[in-house]
């Protein structure tokens, strides 16, 4: 197709006209199913346009929960938005299985943010460069102490500042990199804005610099950007048990038979970066959704855990477990999450707004316990799989489902199916097969 112009600047139903005409052959089936998934309310569907850009309707995803999600020994109902089957489930089951062994025990190690200021400097004599920076600290900062006064109010603000000498990397080379407070925010605006502030300020000292050269006083800022790698916003989760209380019929095997393997899965996924990815996703599938429920910021959560977890040189799983000497079983996960819990989208998306209060308004800090420990229980409940029935058993279960609709099951085939597939294996051949025999009776 050709160049489209001016299309951002077309009223929504143009745009839905547009692209119906243009490339989904004058559907009118199509129309019909952009308009149904619009909110019937205009001023919500109006806020939510108003979140994205070139917006024509919305795309729904399932909003469930996880009750008796045990953490402290504060039990929560976490909400989760996704899509994929059986995640919720396997948690759900992973923190009621928990719940009566003690539940997750979950510590905020840290909660500090990082933003950096990228700049050329053209001098030869680092310790110029050095001195430069300490003396003119304080006024780096004091141009800023508009912006900051607020978050300093709640206790936040800039935590350091210190240089960093790239220039082994790439010729005259320098960072600046701050670390910030944000609070109960997640403060991403905030950390940019500080971060613009300060670099003018250093651009603008540098011209004037009296112990700089000519030459030396060039100083080019590059850039100025937060770094969602936040490794000091850490938060550290985990459950134990004695070994023999692991026990449940449904595992199908000896508690401790089930511990070495669950063990050694585990072992596995740190040593091996193929296994060590996969292990991570079911982790993240827990972390993204109740992320994505409460308005924050699944993508740079996940760029982060992902580059937490290759820190030492190489890709390794976020969780561990083992057993101690003295026969207990423990399972743990450490995960950096830079999250929020008020301000951007979690004021703004009525299913945020939602979200939060039925984890009863946590702060930040709170929501990084929550938002760990469910990424444990679905890591937990994938391995117990793994390492007993297969993961494949229950997935498909839970994805007959969406066979079934996709087929067209009528809700009297959709009852045979199942009880037929009880103890069967499901797949979308062996599905439509069967119901194929339904229909020709």
């Amino acid at each position: 197709m050709k160049e489209i112009k001016g299309f951002s600047k077309l009223a929504k139903r143009e745009k839905i006209d547009f692209l119906v005409r243009e490339l989904l052959d004058n559907s009118c089936d199509a129309k019909d199913i952009l308009d149904s998934f619009g909110h019937r309310d205009q001023k919500t569907q109006k806020l939510i346009d108003d979140f994205s850009e070139n917006t024509i309707s919305n795309f729904h995803i399932p909003f469930g929960v996880v009750p008796n999600l045990k953490v402290n020994g504060n039990v929560f109902c976490a909400p989760m938005a996704i899509e994929e089957s059986s995640v919720v489930a396997a948690a759900s089951k992973a923190a009621k299985y928990w719940f009566s062994r003690g539940g997750f025990h979950a510590d905020v190690v840290g909660v500090l943010k990082v933003g950096q200021i990228h700049f050329k400097w053209l001098g030869r004599d680092i310790s110029k460069l050095q001195r430069f920076v300490k003396e003119r600290e304080p006024y780096l900062l004091d141009a800023v102490k508009p912006l900051i006064q607020r978050m300093e109010q709640r206790g936040g603000g800039i935590h350091s500042l210190e240089l960093v000498d790239k220039s082994d990397d790439i010729e005259n080379y320098y960072q600046l990199v701050l670390k910030f407070d944000t609070r109960d925010a997640m403060g991403a605006n905030f950390i940019n804005s500080v971060l613009e502030g300060v670099a003018s300020e250093l651009q603008r000292d540098a011209k004037v610099c009296d112990y700089f050269t000519k030459s030396e006083q060039e100083l080019m800022v590059v850039m100025s950007i937060l770094s969602n790698y936040t490794p000091e916003c850490l938060v550290k989760v985990h459950v134990e048990c004695p070994v023999e209380d692991l026990y449940e019929h449904s595992l199908g095997m000896c508690a401790e038979i089930f511990a070495n393997k669950f063990v050694m899965a585990c072992d596995i996924a740190r040593v091996d970066p193929g296994r060590a990815t996969t292990h991570n996703k079911g982790i993240f599938n827990g972390i993204d959704a109740v992320v994505v429920a409460t308005g924050n910021d699944f993508r740079a959560i996940e760029a982060c855990g992902h580059t937490y977890a290759c820190r030492d040189g190489q890709y390794r799983s976020l969780s561990n477990a083992k057993v101690t000497r003295d026969g207990r079983f423990h399972f743990e996960l450490e995960v950096p999450l830079a999250l929020g819990s008020i301000g951007g989208l979690t004021a703004l998306h009525p299913m945020a707004k939602i979200a939060l209060e039925l984890l009863g308004q946590p702060s930040a800090e709170q929501l990084m316990k929550i938002v760990a420990a469910v990424g444990l229980a679905q890591n937990f409940g994938a391995i117990r799989s793994l390492v007993t029935s297969g993961i494949q058993k229950g997935h498909m279960k839970m994805h007959l489902m969406n066979i079934m609709n996709q087929l067209e099951a009528q809700p009297i085939e959709q009852d045979m199916v199942q009880q037929h597939f009880d103890d069967r294996i499901v797949s979308f051949g062996a599905v439509r097969d069967y119901l194929g025999t339904l229909r020709t009776v």
